[in-house]
């Protein structure tokens, strides 16, 4: 059986027998109105349809039932699939028959407090670390650029020597840079090539100068001087030893050599100094 509440027809189902012969006081959990149900009024009661049980509530006891018996009978709406508007209405049973607990919110106030300002300090660190350790990409101009690989080809100009010494095959760079690159710190200087007649031979003069590049003393190796043909092929070579074995920093020494009977398809003359290729190959004549 059911009662409905008077104020807002509200329906609850209840056991007869609770209600006692007289009836008892009962109060609408959903809004507060007490009535005295008794069986007469379960007997009169209408159930209301299926739109209507959606909004029904459960109900308490109000203060002053005094010895009346206790009746917690489940809503109508008990029987009905569970959805939120059917159990909201239980939800505000339930807080209506728990007693208000005491609430002191000092403690948590002052716990959160500390925590926000604890998460304050501890962002503000994070973003002073992120600012350190961020990469900011530099611009770099043209301008910028170039002045900071001045200093860089600098020494690749001045230091040339002590690089082609230390990285050989940088020598092929340096030569197609159009710069000179003396490892053994001597240079030719004011070779020139002429021809006389002795006792009716042709005889073929080559003279220069030999000149100290170093600021330390240089010993002075043999020269080597070849006759090319026309298509640059060696056809004739020999060596000559200099009489003074060594030269001082920026001193200079003269060498003339004579070759009598020159080949008449020379068109070229080659001078330079002995190396280590030529005594592999057998010229160290």
């Amino acid at each position: 059986m059911h009662i409905v509440c008077p104020h807002c027809t509200t329906s609850y189902a209840v056991d007869p027998a609770k209600l006692g012969g007289k009836g008892r006081i009962v109060r609408c959990s959903r809004c507060k109105e007490t009535w005295r149900a008794t069986p007469d009024n379960i007997a009169r009661v209408r159930v209301p349809t299926m739109a209507g049980a959606d909004e029904m509530a459960g109900w308490t006891d109000p203060p002053d039932a005094g010895e009346m018996p206790s009746i917690d009978s489940p809503s109508i709406a008990s029987d009905l699939p569970e959805s939120p508007e059917t159990r909201m209405p239980q939800q505000n049973l339930a807080v209506a028959r728990t007693p208000p607990a005491r609430q002191d919110n000092t403690p948590r106030d002052n716990t959160t407090r500390d925590n926000k300002r604890a998460l304050s300090i501890a962002s503000r660190f994070r973003d002073r670390l992120r600012s350190l350790f961020v990469f900011h990409r530099p611009t770099i101009t043209l301008n910028t650029f170039c002045v900071a690989m001045a200093p860089l080809v600098l020494a690749l100009v001045i230091w040339r020597v002590d690089i082609v010494r230390l990285l050989p095959q940088t020598a092929t760079f340096y030569r197609l840079a159009g710069l000179e690159v003396n490892l053994r710190g001597l240079a030719f200087k004011d070779v020139t090539t002429s021809t006389e007649t002795v006792d009716g031979k042709q005889v073929l003069v080559i003279e220069g100068m030999i000149a100290a590049q170093t600021r330390k003393p240089v010993e002075l190796p043999r020269l080597r001087f070849s006759i090319r043909d026309a298509h640059e092929t060696e056809i004739y070579a020999w060596n000559a030893v200099l009489e003074q074995p060594a030269l001082k920093p920026g001193e200079n020494i003269w060498f003339r050599t004579r070759l009598a009977s020159p080949p008449p398809e020379g068109r070229s003359i080659d001078v330079r100094f002995f190396n280590r290729q030529d005594l592999a190959a057998g010229n160290g004549a």
